[in-house]
């Protein structure tokens, strides 16, 4: 048997909230985790300020349904299988949704927020580091940071970067080792920038401390 390998066009979608206009301030960039659907991730940003924040949800490709009624839809990023390649697909796609939108703020002073919420956060990470993207903050929520990232991946992030990595007192991925895991995977790559939130719940995206932080 021998697996063979093929490039061919993929077409895939991604959602935004609120309209970009001369009054917005904030550009969030926002990863969602496994079994989520842009259309519905993106619920969660709808208690920022509509008129200062605009917000771009890319859609991963790898859907499935998560029933056995064949009902309710999900999607993945990435699994084990082919890691390395998805991952490159992954990041191109990233790379065409950063090319359109971006245009948008060319000429307008806005602070850029990127955001990954669980396996949202190897995504993030991974594409912000290897294509040199700068913001004013760093949002690692309740994910796993890549065990392949180094200090030196992240040396071009700006000293007034903000990194923050939030997670629930409850959340039934996250016990003590991980915890400690990656709070010293995000010290060694982040250093001083490096702020640990810990919020009263579960595996849930935590909409109060998105709001703060708009």
């Amino acid at each position: 048997m021998t697996e063979n390998k093929i490039s061919y066009t993929h077409t895939n979608t991604y959602t935004t909230l609120n309209s970009f206009t001369t009054s917005t301030k904030n550009v969030w960039l926002v990863f969602h985790g496994m079994g989520y659907l842009t259309k519905y991730f993106i619920k969660h940003f709808e208690g920022l300020d509509k008129e200062e924040n605009y917000i771009i949800a890319p859609q991963a490709p790898s859907k499935y349904y998560q029933d056995k009624r064949f009902k309710y839809v999900g999607a993945s990023w990435l699994t084990k299988e082919n890691t390395v390649l998805e991952k490159e697909n992954i990041l191109r796609y990233i790379d065409a949704v950063w090319k359109i939108e971006s245009k948008k703020w060319e000429e307008q002073d806005i602070k850029l927020i990127l955001m990954g919420y669980s396996q949202g956060v190897s995504i993030v990470t991974r594409w912000a580091s290897s294509r040199y993207i700068d913001c004013k903050h760093l949002l690692l929520h309740s994910g796993a940071i890549p065990h392949e990232l180094t200090p030196s991946d992240f040396e071009y992030l700006s000293p007034i970067t903000t990194v923050t990595y939030l997670y629930g007192d409850k959340d039934e991925y996250i016990n003590e080792a991980r915890k400690t895991e990656q709070q010293l995977k995000g010290t060694a790559l982040f250093g001083e920038r490096l702020f640990i939130e810990v919020f009263d719940g579960v595996h849930e995206v935590h909409e109060a401390f998105i709001n703060r932080i708009q």
